[in-house]
């Protein structure tokens, strides 16, 4: 299946986040521990997955980083699979997600929306950057080659308009 993965899928990180967190019964599992739920026998009952699926994506979720797998008990030995830095940060990507899907519906044809904890007022997320507080998601804002990206990869985004690119840190001019 890997030789089918073209070249510049292999270094996209779109590409490469779905083939770690893209299949539905990942980003359920996922669901589940965002909403405190840490047992095998917890995601089952929530999630309906047979006990060899839900093993191999557990192991998978554990392998990247995302989860970490903790014993709980002793006899028998059972394990919790309690969410890691990495894992704890995909939380936005599952908002994003929700968000989306709940934009495309009527406010009262919603089963699950984002509040504000302290005042239970439904809140709309959406993407900024962190040093300007400016929206990212609109056409100001677009994908060019990385530092790191390969040949395909610069091909792909050449010519696109952007603005330059501000200086690393510790090397802006002083004007």
């Amino acid at each position: 299946m890997a030789s089918k993965i073209r070249l510049e899928d292999r270094e996209c990180p779109l590409s490469t986040t779905l083939g770690i967190v893209g299949e539905w019964w990942t980003v359920l599992i996922l669901h589940d521990c965002f909403d405190g739920y840490t047992r095998f026998d917890e995601f089952q009952a929530n999630i309906g997955l047979s006990s060899s699926m839900l093993t191999s994506r557990l192991k998978t979720l554990v392998e990247r980083g995302i989860l970490e797998r903790r014993p709980y008990q002793e006899r028998p030995v059972r394990y919790e699979y309690v969410l890691t830095d990495l894992g704890r940060s995909l939380r936005r990507v599952l908002v994003a997600l929700a968000a989306w899907r709940n934009a495309q519906l009527a406010p009262d044809e919603r089963s699950m929306i984002l509040v504000d904890a302290r005042t239970g007022r439904e809140v709309e997320p959406v993407i900024v950057d962190t040093d300007t507080g400016d929206r990212v998601d609109g056409p100001d804002h677009v994908f060019t080659a990385g530092p790191a990206a390969g040949p395909i990869m610069r091909q792909r985004y050449e010519g696109v308009a952007h603005a330059p690119r501000a200086e690393p840190m510790g090397l802006q001019s002083s004007g």
